[in-house]
C-alpha cells in the first residue's frame, strides 16, 4: 500500500509528498472493518493541518464515489484535477472536468462518478463552514513583510 512521505518539517511548516496524480489510485483508505476505499488518501493528519482535511481520490472510468453523503459540520471544495464526470448534489447533476471546482454545503447530499474513459483525480478540501467572517479576508490577514527574499 502506498504511503505519504513526510519532506520536512519545522516550526511553523509541514511538507509532503503523496506522489504522482497517477499514483493516487495505489493508496487505499481504511473505512472501517469492511469498507476500503481504493485510490483515496487523507493529507491533513501527516501535515498536521489545523484548520481543514484534505484529500485525494482517483475513479476509474465509470466508478462512482460508492454513497451519497453529507456532513455535520464541514463544507467541501472539490477540485477536478483530471479528467471528466458528473457531480451529484441533491438530485442536481452537474458536469464536470478538468478545473472545474464544486461547493458543497454540510446539508448537501453528494456524490461522484467518472463518465470519462481516463481516470478522473480529484482533491476535497474540508473546513468548517461559516468559520470565515468578514475580518477574514485574504487582502485584510496576510501581512507582507518587509524581507529580503532569499533564494
Amino acid at each position: 500500500m502506498k504511503e505519504i512521505q513526510t519532506i520536512s518539517k519545522g516550526k511553523n511548516y509541514s511538507a509532503v509528498n503523496v506522489g504522482k496524480m497517477s499514483e493516487i489510485s495505489e493508496y487505499v483508505l481504511p473505512m472501517g472493518p469492511d469498507v476500503k476505499i481504493q485510490g483515496k488518501v487523507f493529507v491533513g493528519q501527516a501535515l498536521g493541518t489545523t484548520g481543514s482535511e484534505l484529500s485525494f481520490q482517483t475513479l476509474v472510468p465509470g466508478q462512482d464515489s460508492g454513497f451519497l453523503h453529507t456532513h455535520k459540520t464541514h463544507e467541501e471544495l472539490y477540485f477536478i484535477l483530471k479528467g471528466e464526470g458528473c457531480y451529484q448534489v441533491d438530485g442536481e447533476m452537474i458536469p464536470v472536468s478538468e478545473g472545474s471546482i464544486v461547493r458543497v454545503a454540510p446539508d448537501g447530499k453528494r456524490a461522484l462518478k467518472n463518465t470519462g474513459s481516463e481516470d478522473m483525480v480529484m482533491l476535497c478540501i474540508q473546513y468548517k463552514a461559516n468559520g470565515f467572517t468578514e475580518a477574514d479576508s485574504p487582502m485584510t490577514d496576510g501581512v507582507i513583510l518587509q524581507e529580503e527574499l532569499k533564494w
